[in-house]
């Protein structure tokens, strides 16, 4: 007789991975499918975690008990702090990793994780009876047997790959791709779309000319991803910038009828926030250069990353550009650049927790949720994990507000607003990005992991031990003095003249002082650690801002907490529009809050929703 599982996961991405680990942490019994062991956490396309917004994503996974964080760690080339330039709120780490050894890394974790088989082998059916999934048909081992199902097979949907006029069934690096799922979940009645992406080409590392562009190290002493570690990298490796040039473009330019982009070989919606360097042309006549970065893809990989050269003009036209290319001259391809089209779900069939609507215990988490990159993807997967082990327990699900993590932004602008085209977090999109900084996301959310059975004990001590010391931090700060006689680190650094005593808490809300400054006319902080002295120092700086933000989410959560009855008819409700009857009763929102963010929905609809539910009582 087979094995029943608590919870089926059908793909080892980045999604699939952390939704299976998750459960498996949760003490549910777990299968984790996927169609072949090289694919494990594969990083198709950057050789890096992390990024703007991105960072915030990874360290809250972390946070709550996910994986990514720790096996990126484990695997980074090279580590920088991203938007230095503008407020803590944006600070973002990202992180060039080895490709070869993240795979290593997480395969090690699966195997080893108590709870969880790794099964390989395509799925080609979720099972469904009287609207609940009770498991998975694969192609070889037939019908399994689960209480909870979650798919997340990112982009191998009814994969094709696309190089100029060349197009081959295919999931991404020429893996094999899953053709059966897609008409499974149509006869289910589960809305389909079709996206793309592309990757940039892969060049031999012996045969580019360093010498011609510019190095970019990374930077020590700033952390990690993960809250775990001690936050140094040591013998990170370079990465090098240079420029596409008019030469490039009018290579580009000459040959744009050749590219499937434009000349309707690609019928689906790509990105827009990373296009490809035919689109970037096109669409900005105006500039005359693009940045170009050249990342390795592993310590002992001969393969180099061309970060900004995606494409999928035909092989000639990539060398002649490519070619054109300051360091680039003689490069020799590895693997050339190629658009990716696959199928994904509409998001607006899904719930705050991640499950579809219409099919009990089927969860979707992802690439084919109609979002882009590898950290949506493990936050998605996360979430999905979670819920899925909650719903076995028969236990309410776990959300996150837009006021409590990146996370929570993300899931409710795909399930509330949907996506036209492939999803990427930016932390424009967030309301109260000073609260959801990335140095404080154990503060925010490890707790919750912990009563989630999913964070350790040791991480919950950890992130208390962190936030007592920054708590000392503020206290100090009000008693300890900048003396008088000091006042001259005031005019070094902010070229203003200050001539009276005042506390450190006082000092540090003029712009230009920090602790490190404050070092030199004070060691009544040198025995705190580097992360709890950011932490309360932007916790002190902008005290008022955080005020005004919490205020925000209070006035927010009054509309959050009215929740909208799951059988409610909108089309009996004569106050409101057409189109906010339409749109309603599609997306049918959990509560008010989500209601008001539903593009097509007024002020004076979420009114007239206001009075019903008043009435109602």
């Amino acid at each position: 007789m087979k094995k029943v599982y608590d919870v089926i996961v059908i793909g080892a991405g980045h999604a699939g991975i952390e939704a299976a680990l998750a459960a498996a942490r949760m003490g549910k019994s777990t299968l984790l499918t996927t169609l072949e062991k090289a694919g494990v956490a594969l990083m198709p396309c950057n050789p890096a975690i992390g990024g703007t917004a991105k960072g915030h994503l990874v360290r809250e996974v972390d946070a709550l008990g996910g994986q990514m964080g720790l096996s990126a760690d484990e695997a980074l080339l090279q580590i920088k702090m991203l938007n230095r330039g503008k407020g803590p709120a944006v600070f973002s780490l990202r992180g060039q990793a080895d490709k070869a050894l993240y795979h290593d890394v997480m395969l090690r974790v699966l195997e080893n994780q108590k709870n969880l088989d790794v099964l390989y082998d395509e799925t080609t059916k979720i099972l469904v009876k009287d609207g609940v999934a009770h498991g998975i048909t694969t192609l070889e081992n037939g019908e399994i047997e689960g209480q909870a199902v979650v798919i997340a097979t990112g982009v191998y949907l009814n994969g094709r790959t696309i190089i100029g006029a060349e197009t081959k069934s295919s999931g991404p690096v020429g893996f094999k791709n899953a053709t059966h799922l897609t008409d499974n979940l149509l006869s289910l009645g589960i809305d389909i779309r079709r996206f793309k992406t592309g990757t940039p080409a892969r060049i031999a590392k012996d045969s580019i000319d360093y010498d011609e562009m510019e190095v970019q190290e990374g930077e020590s002493d700033i952390g990690t991803f993960s809250f775990m570690n001690d936050g140094n990298l040591y013998s990170q490796m370079p990465c090098w910038l240079t420029y596409t040039n008019e030469k490039t473009h009018e290579i580009i330019r000459k040959n744009i009828k050749r590219s499937p982009l434009y000349n309707g070989t690609i019928h689906g919606i790509g990105p827009r926030y990373c296009p490809s360097i035919e689109d970037k042309v096109m669409r900005f006549p105006d500039k005359t250069r693009h940045q170009i970065f050249v990342e390795p893809e592993g310590r002992d990989s001969d393969l180099m990353y061309i970060q900004g050269m995606s494409s999928s003009l035909p092989k000639d036209v990539q060398e002649e550009m490519y070619h054109s290319i300051k360091g680039l001259t003689h490069a020799r391809f590895i693997r050339y650049a190629y658009a990716i089209e696959y199928d994904c779900i509409n998001p607006l069939e899904l719930s705050s927790s991640l499950q579809v609507k219409r099919i009990k215990g089927l969860y979707s988490a992802g690439q084919i949720n109609g979002s882009s990159g590898y950290e949506e993807a493990a936050a998605q997967g996360l979430m999905a994990g979670i819920n899925a082990a909650l719903y076995v327990d028969e236990k309410p699900p776990f959300t996150l507000n837009r006021d409590e993590a990146y996370i929570g932004v993300l899931i409710d602008d795909l399930v509330t607003k949907g996506t036209n085209e492939p999803y990427r977090m930016m932390t424009a999109r967030a309301e109260y990005r000073l609260r959801l900084r990335q140095d404080n996301a154990d503060l925010r959310l490890t707790e919750k992991g912990y009563s989630l059975g999913l964070a350790t004990e040791e991480r919950l001590k950890k992130m208390q031990e962190r936030r007592e010391e920054i708590e000392r931090i503020v206290r100090l700060s009000e008693t300890v003095k900048i003396k008088k006689e000091n006042g001259g680190i005031f005019e070094r650094y902010e070229g203003v003249q200050v001539e009276k005593t005042m506390p450190v808490k006082e000092a540090l809300k003029h712009p230009g002082i920090t602790f490190d400054v404050l070092k030199e006319v004070t060691n009544a902080f040198s025995e705190f650690s580097k992360s709890a002295l950011f932490s309360a120092e932007v916790m002190i700086k902008y005290a008022g801002y955080l005020e005004k933000e919490d205020a925000a989410i209070r006035d927010a959560r009054r509309l959050e907490e009215k929740i909208l009855p799951e059988d409610i008819d909108y089309n009996a409700l004569s106050g409101l529009r057409i189109e906010a009857r339409q749109k309603l009763s599609k997306i049918r929102p959990a509560t008010l809050g989500q209601a008001s963010r539903i593009s097509g929905v007024s002020p004076a609809d979420i009114t007239v929703l206001l009075i019903y539910l008043k009435t109602a009582k």
